[in-house]
């Protein structure tokens, strides 16, 4: 399976052990009884990664092919067709505040994936049941699937709306959820590797769930996950916590079967084709299409960076080194309707997601990943933390970080912030161009920038990896009570090799702002039209 279809997973999303089984349980707890593969066995964290080490000792078995030929072969509609019924949810009929729904296998989801219940320390395997989908037009006769066929994931209930999820784990390692605005956007990964590399990509998969029976009136529901795949196995908890921000507090245990050159923790999946500052693709009647606008970093020396992402004409790659970030994440921060235009998938609404490790990580960077896409449905953003270490076979890595889904995260820069950038041909206007150069407006508000007189010398500090800055000014925005930095960028010649930029506010010598980072990739020389 090729990336492009992995990435697709995200966009499903949206529409909506190991061990030999045994004879069938009986599940008396749910009213729509659903059925349970082979007998309880005890389970426990340490457990899960004891099972991950000593599977990572044993050479990888692909589960490609497995499925039956009626699952296998369905097409985007047929898939469609199957439908989950709500009356077999995991705790459907019990007074807590989560209900488990599960996705079949089929389409893109083709990596079977067991699914076990946790009640007292004791997990039971959950058994694929035809009672609990609607088949509709789908074609596929539920009744002569094997019972332990596996599902392709799941999706979560909150009590408070039993149609809504506030999460889904579906694809590879893939999963996401919402925050207060109830709309799903970027993707979170268990483990990305090899990404953006000039090798093939890998995609581990999470190949079993275990979900944690909650106690009643409790917010919070426990999830562990099994990681499998050529380079590594891993063993995952998961603590969710609904909200007006969903967190998630995740513990990962790795255990290499090889040296893996590029190792991405905690990656986060999003896409950009079209905004303010890349209007390459912008070929659609919406102004702006995209689910994340920038990459926000916390270093570990407490600078705090935006660095807006883009459509590329080819992909991109950029590694920002640090020693233990204080955080990451891919942010939609630009959330006003009149910039979209889209009401039906909303990207004004579409959730950001903040990484905040728990502990220190060491060396390493901060790595962004942008492809070109020409389509709103391909991920082609993906940012994650690279170890400067490359793992080795016969360790275990620890990792251990926060995730918060939603408009607000949980930290923010106390100086003030960029709140959009834009880009377009640069000179004098009413003047004859004599030669190509790019104009960047960035516009930052919030911070001191609202206390600043009228007297204080506000300057921007630019600094370029190449070519020549000219046209620069720093003046006052008032309809955003912030200041707009521009400039205009010279290429020193006609190559198309990137240009890395770096800009903050001063003011009287004091930076203001946060700093604003960005590449730039100079067009064709064919390209560079003096309109």
């Amino acid at each position: 399976m090729q990336r492009r279809d992995f990435l697709r997973t995200a966009a499903a999303l949206s529409a909506a052990g190991l061990g030999a089984p045994a004879a069938f349980l009986s599940l008396t707890a749910d009213a729509a009884d659903l059925k349970r593969l082979g007998k309880a066995e005890t389970f426990s964290y340490a457990a899960l990664k004891g099972q991950a080490r000593a599977l990572s000792q044993q050479p990888y078995k692909s589960h490609a092919g497995e499925l039956p030929k009626e699952v296998a072969a369905l097409d985007w509609d047929q898939y469609q067709a199957l439908q989950f019924r709500n009356d077999h949810a995991l705790w459907g009929e019990e007074a807590l505040r989560f209900k488990a729904k599960f996705f079949h296998l089929g389409l893109f989801f083709k990596s079977p994936v067991k699914m076990y219940e946790i009640e007292n320390g004791q997990a039971t395997e959950i058994a694929y049941d035809p009672a609990m989908f609607d088949y509709g037009k789908s074609g596929v006769n539920g009744k002569k699937l094997p019972k332990d066929l596996g599902f392709a994931g799941f999706r979560l209930n909150f009590h408070t709306d039993d149609t809504r999820d506030v999460a889904a784990f579906l694809g590879a390692s893939y999963f996401r959820a919402v925050g207060g605005e109830w709309q799903y956007g970027l993707s979170a990964r268990g483990l990305a590797i090899d990404c953006g590399a000039p090798t093939p990509e890998e995609f581990p998969n999470f190949t079993s769930y275990w979900l944690e029976r909650p106690a009643k009136g409790s917010n919070t529901l426990t999830i562990y996950a099994l990681l499998d795949s050529p380079s590594t196995t891993g063993a995952y908890r998961f603590l969710l916590t609904p909200g007006g921000t969903l967190v998630m507090d995740i513990d990962a245990a790795l255990y290499p079967r090889k040296t893996i050159d590029r190792l991405g923790i905690a990656p986060c999946t999003s896409m950009y084709q079209t905004g303010e500052n890349d209007r390459r693709m912008a070929n659609d009647w919406r102004p702006e299409i995209h689910d994340s606008d920038g990459l926000c970093m916390n270093t570990g020396a407490g600078e705090w960076i935006w660095r807006p992402i883009a459509n590329p004409r080819n992909l991109r790659f950029n590694a920002y080194q640090d020693e233990n970030p204080r955080g990451f994440g891919l942010l939609q921060r630009d959330r006003n309707f009149d910039h979209y235009q889209d009401d039906g998938v909303f990207y004004d609404r579409r959730p950001s997601l903040w990484v905040e490790p728990k502990a220190g990580w060491g060396k390493g960077s901060v790595q962004l990943v942008e492809i070109p896409t020409n389509d709103e449905t391909f991920d082609n953003i993906v940012a994650f933390w690279n170890p400067a270490k490359k793992p080795q076979p016969g360790e275990e890595l620890l990792f251990g970080y926060r995730l918060h889904w939603g408009a607000r995260m949980p930290s923010s820069p106390p100086s003030a912030i960029c709140v959009a950038t834009r880009t377009g041909l640069g000179g004098v206007v009413g003047r004859p161009r004599q030669y190509f150069s790019w104009r960047f407006a960035v516009d930052f508000a919030g911070g001191d920038l609202p206390l600043i007189s009228g007297k204080a010398k506000v300057e921007a500090v630019i600094s370029v990896s190449r070519g020549k800055v000219e046209i620069t000014s720093a003046r006052p925005l008032d309809d955003i009570r912030g200041y707009r930095a521009m400039f205009d960028l010279v290429p020193p010649d006609d190559s198309t090799t990137p240009i890395d930029i770096r800009l903050y506010l001063a003011a009287n010598g004091q930076p203001m702002t946060e700093t604003w980072l960005y590449q730039y990739t100079p067009p064709p020389k064919e390209d560079r039209k003096l309109v």
